[in-house]
């Protein structure tokens, strides 16, 4: 029975709940869609992002997307941006695998990796150690020999601490009993390529696509490809498995929300998502950009992420890297 008393309340929600609606209905329209990128412009997660993002748009009706990027702490401060984001389906954010898993084990984090809202998956672009044109090093059994036979004087370079690079130099190491070898890590690809080109460090490791040119042109010796199976773009490169080592890894570039999203926002977003991983524009300049694509979409993508932050667990338990 309607009294007096309740009379208020419910005069309160039946005047709220037009508005409400209107409010609900009006996404993605009712204003653009932040996209955080963790990492500087030009980047392998900013081109991803940059490339992905317009052909969402084509069939996300209403959305309109706007980049930031927040770089810092190895993209750090950008995940912690895109997970204590209002989660209204206003906010977005480009992520790298292992990245978001190896940060919250090194050091305080302000996310936790598997609670992000996994939307889709776009690149994976498969780990290779490099090294110069004229280093006696031309596969991986090679460097295997020469690191047993020189315990703890190799060294190497990475894009940082606790980076996928990094992480695939633990693993080899691991796999293989090696002594720990140095580690120089540097602040990004072009530093630390210019380090291999000038023959200061020994070896590096890094993204395949991040090489193929220098690798075409003869100024770099690569390794193999850390790749379940030999990439288009370099199928004279042996895989990792092929030369005995099980190893597959790389950096998986995608994009996240924040916890408690929408479930309406969500199913749209993953919706525009896969229609654009399957979009002839999209894999015209995704091939033209020579990004290794792996579309994994809503919880496909949460799954791979899973597995690779069990992963990674077993490596900081038995080789820590902080």
């Amino acid at each position: 029975m309607l009294t007096r008393r309740n009379m208020g309340g419910a005069l309160a929600v039946a005047l709220a709940t037009p508005s409400l609606a209107r409010a609900q209905s009006a996404w993605p329209a009712e204003r653009p869609i932040q996209a955080i990128v963790p990492y500087p412009p030009g980047g392998g997660v900013d081109v991803m992002t940059r490339l992905i993002l317009p052909v969402v748009e084509k069939h996300l009706p209403g959305a309109r997307f706007v980049v930031q990027n927040r770089a810092g702490a190895g993209g750090q401060v950008g995940f912690e941006a895109t997970f204590n984001a209002a989660p209204d389906g206003y906010t977005i954010g480009s992520v790298a695998v292992p990245a978001i898993n190896t940060i919250p084990r090194e050091r305080a984090a302000r996310y936790r990796p598997m609670d992000f809202t996994f939307i889709a998956n776009v690149v994976d672009d498969p780990n290779t150690i490099f090294v110069p044109p004229d280093s006696p090093l031309r596969t991986l059994d090679d460097l295997v020999a020469a690191a047993r036979a020189r315990p703890g004087e190799m060294n190497y370079g990475t894009t940082g601490v606790g980076s996928d690079d990094h992480i695939l130099m633990l693993a080899l190491q691991s796999m293989a009993g090696l002594e720990p070898m140095t580690h120089v890590p540097f602040t990004g690809a072009a530093p630390l390529q210019a380090q291999v080109l000038g023959g200061h460090i020994e070896m590096a490791v890094g993204n395949v696509s991040e090489i193929l040119a220098m690798r075409r042109d003869g100024r770099v010796h690569a390794l193999g490809q850390a790749a379940a199976t030999r990439w288009d773009a370099a199928p004279d490169l042996p895989t990792f498995r092929e030369q005995g080592y099980d190893l597959v890894a790389g950096s998986a570039r995608g994009v996240v929300g924040p916890p408690g999203m929408p479930a309406e926002a969500v199913s749209r977003l993953e919706q525009a998502f896969r229609a654009a991983l399957a979009d002839p524009d999209f894999l015209r300049d995704a091939e033209r950009a020579a990004l290794p694509l792996r579309p994994a979409v809503g919880e496909d993508y949460r799954a791979m992420v899973a597995e690779v932050d069990a992963r990674v667990q077993r490596l900081w338990e038995e080789r820590p890297w902080g």
